[in-house]
Parts: C-alpha cells; sequence; structure tokens
C-alpha cells in the first residue's frame, strides 16, 4: 500500500531524537545524549503523597473535561509563585496549561508561519524547535553567539536585511544546545529590536529556574511593557519529571485565545488528573526546596564534566561553562561529530548529539552536545574519558 502523506509530513521529525530516547532507556550507556533530570531527583513519594490527596480533595472533579485554558489553582500557581521569580507580574487569565512547552512552540509555528517565512533563530538554535517549525516549510536566518548569548548588533542587522521576518526564536537560560546564557542588557534591547521591527519573540526556557551559579536574570518577557511582543514558554519537565508533560504560555490576550483555539483541535485540553496533582504537589511541597537539590548535583555534575574535558581533551577543544541547565558545547576541530556517533555507541558504550542537529542553516560538524543531567560524577569522567580516547584515534 501506499500511504498517502501530506507534503507537509517531509519536515516532521528527526532520528537523533528517537536516539536520545534509545540512549537514555539503555542501562548499559554512559550517555551525555538526554536532556532530561536526573530521576533519583524525582520526588517519587512525595508527589504520590500528592495525588491521593488532590483526589480525597477534589474527588470526581479531578477526573472530568475542565478546559483548554488549565485548571485555575494551577495558573494562580504559576502567575502567583513561579512567574514573579523571573520578573514577570501577571494573572492566571495570562496563563494558559499546555502538554510541554514543546507543544507551546508547535502552536507557535501553526499560528504564525506559512511556507517560506522567515524564523530568526540562534546559531545554533533547539532541535525540538526546528523540528515544529520544519513542516511548514520557513525560511531561517541564524544570528550568531558569544557567550553572553545572542549579539544584538547582528540581530539589528538580520532585522534589517529581513523586515518581513514572522519569529524570532530563543531559549535564553542556558540554552539547548549550548548552555549559554543571553545577558540581561541585551534582553533588553532584543524586545526594543522587536518592538522598532515588528516581530514577535518566542521566549523558550524551561531550564530558566535550574540556575545553580550566579544571580537570575530576568526573562525577556520582564522587559515586554505592552505585553504584546514576547510569548513566554515555561515547563514544568525540568523542574519535577517530564513524564509529567505539563507546560504553560504566557501572553497577551488575543494570543492565549488563539492558543485556546489550537488546543482544543490539537487534545482538547492538558491532562485534569495530572494538573490538579502537579497543582496539590506545589502547593504542599515548595518548589525552591527540591530545586536546591537539583542544583548542588548539577553543579557537581557540570564540575565533574569540565575538569574532565580539562583532564582528557587536547588543548585545541573549546566548550561553554554554563551556570545552569543541562548542557556543554563541544567544539573539536576537524572532527566530525555526526561520523563518530555510531563508534561512540556501538564501540566504546558513549552517547552524546552530534552538534549539526541543532544548525537551521550552514551546518556544523564538529560540534558535540554533552547533556550531564542524568550521569553521575564518576560515570561523567569515564564517559569523556572513552570519548577522548576514541577522538584521538579518528
Amino acid at each position: 500500500m501506499t500511504v498517502p502523506y501530506s507534503k507537509r509530513m517531509q519536515g516532521y521529525g528527526s532520528d537523533f531524537i528517537k536516539e536520545m530516547f534509545a540512549a537514555a532507556r539503555n542501562p548499559d550507556l554512559i550517555s551525555f545524549a538526554g536532556g532530561a533530570p536526573a530521576p533519583e531527583l524525582y520526588p517519587l513519594d512525595a508527589f504520590r503523597a500528592a495525588s491521593d490527596k488532590a483526589f480525597e480533595e477534589w474527588g470526581r472533579t479531578v477526573m472530568a473535561y475542565d478546559g483548554a485554558e488549565g485548571i485555575m489553582p494551577l495558573r494562580e500557581i504559576i502567575a502567583n509563585e513561579r512567574m514573579p521569580q523571573m520578573g514577570v507580574n501577571v494573572g492566571p487569565e495570562d496563563i494558559r496549561i499546555l502538554s510541554g512547552s514543546q507543544q507551546g512552540i508547535d502552536f507557535a509555528a501553526r499560528l504564525f508561519i506559512d511556507e517560506g517565512d522567515t524564523i530568526i533563530c540562534e546559531y545554533p538554535t533547539y532541535l525540538g524547535a526546528l523540528n515544529s517549525f520544519g513542516a511548514f516549510k520557513p525560511s531561517y536566518v541564524s544570528v550568531p553567539m558569544d557567550n553572553q548569548g545572542m549579539l544584538m548588533e547582528e540581530l539589528e542587522k538580520t532585522l534589517i536585511a529581513n523586515p518581513q521576518a514572522k519569529l524570532l526564536y530563543t531559549v535564553p537560560e542556558f540554552q539547548n544546545p549550548t548552555g549559554i546564557t543571553l545577558a540581561a542588557d541585551r534582553r533588553k534591547r532584543m524586545v526594543e529590536l522587536a518592538e522598532e521591527h515588528d516581530i514577535l519573540i518566542i521566549e523558550d526556557s524551561p531550564y530558566y529556574e535550574i540556575r545553580f551559579e550566579g544571580e537570575n536574570i530576568p526573562a525577556i518577557k520582564s522587559f515586554d511593557t505592552t505585553g504584546d511582543r514576547v510569548i513566554y514558554l515555561g515547563s514544568f519537565s525540568k523542574t519535577l519529571c517530564p513524564g509529567i508533560r505539563l507546560g504553560w504560555a504566557c501572553a497577551n490576550f488575543e494570543i492565549l485565545d488563539r492558543y485556546r483555539v489550537m488546543k482544543e483541535a490539537s487534545d482538547f485540553q492538558a491532562s485534569t488528573v495530572t494538573q490538579y496533582q502537579v497543582a496539590t504537589f506545589l502547593r504542599d511541597n515548595p518548589l525552591d526546596e527540591l530545586l536546591n537539590e537539583s542544583r548542588r548535583v548539577y553543579r557537581g555534575r557540570r564540575d565533574a564534566a569540565l575538569a574532565a574535558i580539562e583532564e582528557f581533551f587536547p588543548d585545541n577543544v573549546e566548550y561553554t561553562i554554563p551556570q545552569g541547565g543541562y548542557f556543554i558545547w563541544l567544539t573539536v576541530p576537524g572532527v566530525n561529530a555526526t561520523e563518530m556517533f555510531l563508534p561512540a555507541v556501538n564501540d566504546i558504550g558513549v552517547a552524546y548529539v552530534p552538534g549539526e542537529s541543532f544548525f537551521a542553516a550552514a551546518d556544523q560538524s564538529c560540534n558535540f552536545r554533552l547533556s550531564y543531567s542524568q550521569m553521575t560524577e564518576e560515570k561523567i569522567r569515564e564517559g569523556i574519558s572513552r570519548l577522548a580516547k576514541l577522538l584521538s584515534s579518528a
């Protein structure tokens, strides 16, 4: 049978996402591939207790439809507790619950992008966003970064050269894949440029609360004085656990109402059961206390990875030093990270994500994304040692 797939399907999917999940499930691999929390940090007992309490308190309401906006108790917690930490003061009416922040990226693509439209993004950028955008066949223009994030003078040149650009997509905090954080003055300037050139900013920020070094920087959304310029996407996948699949969007009412329509057309609503479980958990368990332990663990793992890179890799290797999140971006001149992927997995039992997956255009093959979040410090040292030996023999 010839399956009549739509032309749009040609832009969907990535083998490397499949490979990342496969690596995460393989206990024999030392995996630097998956960008997910450490399973031992999942609040298993507390979440189980909160689940029972949610049913005791809310009864059958937990099991019923509620609506595409999301349940009010969870939206109140996000508006009153999570967003103020990012410098954003909003009410629950400014929040919509999503099935993970990835859905917020997908909705943005569906709402704003027609074939041939231009999306401006970082160089490199998040693979999952490229997958969502790619189905709509846009054009990409990538803006280079330094260790303080996207270069605003380059962004300004890009906006002038591309006056019809529809979206500016950015991961400003501990960026996936580089681990780089956008400086505060550049965030303010980004919003100013977006106002001047009439472009929407998608601020994808699932890692904001996983800072283990330095001071918090206000979200790009905090500089959006009109409330119309920035769509902020947040997530519980990195702070609680990925399996709950809950995230949120914060934007103006017109955009959020369109998100409601998209939500109703996509999956009608996020799971009511999960929303009540998470709302009850967050009400009874201070999230900051849980995050303090996560930050301590991830800082130790980041430090172990950096020390191993310094010890085992040659001097010409370049790498980022993240202040939070999960990722180190490794650049090894003269090495093809994509060609090395299968030998690394099959011959030395080490997985990573080749960097070329994260480039919207003009890809590079000498980059490796290393995630330190799920491996112990001992495994991190051993895995990087093995990878360095493989590189030396290439």
